[in-house]
């Protein structure tokens, strides 16, 4: 029998494959190991599908720790939905995912990103504005007596992202969240906290609050606006990972930074950045 092709950590400028979500959605799950790091349940696995493999990371429901403000059993869903948003984008900044069933019951998986351990995102300077190639985020506290400036990259990559995350509302755009992949491809991963019908758009990506949105943006939320409308693939998608309600407020949220044209603000009802926020 024929070695598997492997499939190398997604790492390429090239649009996903739709063979990397059947390969996610068919092929058998083996579990590998399990990142302590998290809240949740996260195991690190392979996939295996007609002479494909890759690596992927397993989030079961079942091990979903329960929020006070998000329903349980449901951030599995959340995150296949913001994979959904994305490639409506044509952005690609989430990797591939898809929902289904596992070792341990039904859950998330998507396909594993190595990061480039070179790329620099984020950064503390002393300096009282942020340097040229980056956006100032607000000041840090380092120890009792010493605070430095946080900034990110001033990269269409990033800023990309910032408008996603408007979109869906990520509450929770930590820096160990972002995924710098060699040739310069951006993946955000870790979409459970998102979707809420309240404000709770918490990140490390302020940079370019109040700015206005590139032609780029403005262009993919036209787009995304008709792609929401009842009826529409992606609406229909959407419905059966979210409720009325959570569909009904992403469309609100479009709408409203279609109609500013700009990129939101901290709202100062909720806390903008967090935490930790790496």
């Amino acid at each position: 029998m024929p070695a598997p092709e492997r499939i190398p950590p997604r790492s390429m400028s090239s649009p996903e494959s739709p063979r990397d979500t059947e390969l996610l959605a068919r092929g058998e799950l083996t579990v590998r190991g399990r990142v302590r790091e998290a809240s949740n349940a996260v195991l690190y696995c392979s996939v295996a599908h007609e002479g494909r493999e890759a690596a992927c990371v397993y989030k079961p429901v079942a091990g979903e720790q329960p929020l006070w403000d998000f329903p349980d059993g449901t951030l599995a869903q959340r995150e296949v939905a913001a994979y959904e948003i994305s490639e409506a984008t044509g952005w690609g900044l989430v990797p591939p995912t898809v929902l289904r069933d596992g070792p341990y019951g039904e859950g998330m998986v998507q396909l594993w990103i190595e990061a480039d351990p070179g790329a620099r995102l984020l950064a503390l300077t002393e300096d009282e504005e942020a340097g040229e190639g980056w956006k100032a985020v607000g000041p840090a506290q380092i120890d009792e007596d010493r605070t430095a400036l946080l900034v990110h990259a001033d990269t269409p990559e990033l800023r990309r992202l910032a408008v996603l995350d408007a979109v869906i509302n990520n509450g929770d755009r930590k820096g160990g969240h972002l995924l710098p992949a060699p040739g310069g491809r951006l993946y955000g991963i870790d979409h459970g906290v998102t979707f809420h019908v309240e404000d709770k758009l918490r990140t490390l990506l302020w940079g370019w609050a109040g700015e206005e949105l590139p032609a780029e943006a403005a262009a993919v939320l036209d787009s995304l606006d008709r792609s929401l409308a009842p009826g529409a693939p992606l609406a229909t998608r959407l419905a059966e990972l979210l409720t009325g309600a959570e569909i009904a407020a992403v469309r609100a949220r479009v709408e409203a930074l279609r109609a500013t044209g700009r990129h939101p603000e901290p709202s100062g009802q909720w806390p903008s950045i967090p935490w930790p926020p790496v």
